[in-house]
């Protein structure tokens, strides 16, 4: 585990780690043309409050488990910034470039962007020191299902591998429960490795989208005793 600023611990963080792996930039964050827009979260200008209301939602909290008062989050969204670990960000959509215009712009979903080889799920596979990693939080769930967000998530596996030339392969680790999310990353050509107990109380499924398909890892078969 990681501790950064002010004392405060990235529970996913893995501090020991080889220097190739330390050495690996920061995740990359790519930009898209409308009607999509992906922004570095801001924790100064109410992207903490958002999120925190966000993970009070009762299916990001079965999910996320991460029902966590504002200012644990503005701490963590600043721990991830002021490292090369992880990257919050805040998707947002415009419906009026969808066909929308009594709708307009509005932010759907949450995500963390983050180097796979210093999260805990590297000790589930032989991970590259530049394999990215996401979780994804979308903010309504009458969202699912609309092609909205499962429409851009192959875009931006496809724009992670173009920002980033040396990126292998993307994993993604949603709970064992979150079956929309199993079957979105499937349908973009994520390959699942199965289930996995990463510490004892949390279970994952865990998936890869290899940049070809001799980049689809093995899994090791690690599970917390």
């Amino acid at each position: 585990m990681s501790q950064t600023g002010a004392g405060y611990t990235l529970s996913r963080e893995l501090t020991e780690i080889p220097a190739a792996v330390r050495e690996a930039p920061a995740p990359v964050v790519p930009e898209f043309d409308g009607p999509y827009t992906l922004r570095v979260a801001d924790p100064d200008t109410g992207d903490a409050e958002l999120v925190t209301e966000w993970m009070h939602r009762p299916h990001l909290v079965q999910t996320w488990e991460q029902d966590w008062p504002v200012e644990r989050r503005l701490a963590d969204m600043r721990a991830q910034l002021s490292g090369t670990f992880s990257r919050p960000c805040v998707l947002e959509f415009d419906y009026a470039a969808a066909g929308q215009p009594d709708v307009g712009r509005r932010d759907v979903a949450y995500l963390e962007l983050y180097r796979a080889a210093r999260d805990e799920i590297s000790r589930l596979y032989h991970a590259d020191p530049h394999d990215m990693g996401f979780h994804i939080a979308t903010a309504d769930p009458d969202l699912r299902g609309r092609g909205i967000i499962s429409g851009w998530l192959g875009q931006m596996l496809e724009a992670i591998f173009a920002a980033d030339p040396d990126c292998r392969r993307i994993m993604v680790d949603p709970d064992y429960r979150n079956t929309p999310m199993h079957r979105a990353v499937s349908k973009i050509g994520c390959g699942d490795l199965g289930e996995f107990d990463v510490r004892p109380d949390r279970r994952i499924r865990l998936f890869a989208r290899p940049r070809s398909p001799q980049d689809l890892p093995a899994a090791r078969g690690w599970n917390v005793p």
